[in-house]
């Protein structure tokens, strides 16, 4: 009997070892889920938190970007203006030399008439002759015309 005893006790022990084996291995089971859960959600955050980071620095570099194109097309307006401006005052300059060049050509064309009118006129002698003498043009004509 104590045989039989000492073989239920055995068991008994075998049992109750196992029992406490499955309970400390559903234990160590749950921890690990829920270490690999925690480790998960860490992991969803910390990417979650990068891509929040990146979408933020890719809007700052984009509104830089932005500020930067708005500033250049101010500055080249300014040029163009600028540039229109001068070759305004250019075309004025030129457009101010040539009637300034104008009333000079007509002042002295004026001169020149009003010169030429009172200039006494040579009288002339003969037939394709000024002032009686050949022009250079020697022909049989020149000698019996003289």
């Amino acid at each position: 009997m104590n045989i039989q005893l000492e073989k239920m006790k055995q068991k008994e022990e075998c049992e109750r070892r196992k029992r406490i084996a499955e309970e400390k291995h559903r234990e160590w089971m749950q921890k690990k889920r829920e270490e690999e859960r925690r480790e998960r959600e860490q992991k969803l955050s910390k990417e979650m938190a990068e891509k929040a980071t990146r979408e933020l620095e890719k809007m700052q570099l984009q509104e830089k970007a932005e500020v930067k194109y708005k500033e250049w097309l101010k500055k080249k307006r300014a040029e163009e203006s600028e540039k229109k401006k001068k070759e305004k005052e250019k075309e004025k300059e030129r457009q101010a030399e040539l009637q300034e060049k104008k009333e000079r050509s007509e002042k002295i064309f004026k001169e020149w008439l009003h010169n030429a009118r009172n200039k006494p006129r040579p009288v002339l002698n003969g037939y394709g002759f000024p002032r009686g003498k050949s022009t250079g043009l020697y022909s049989y004509y020149t000698y019996v015309v003289t």
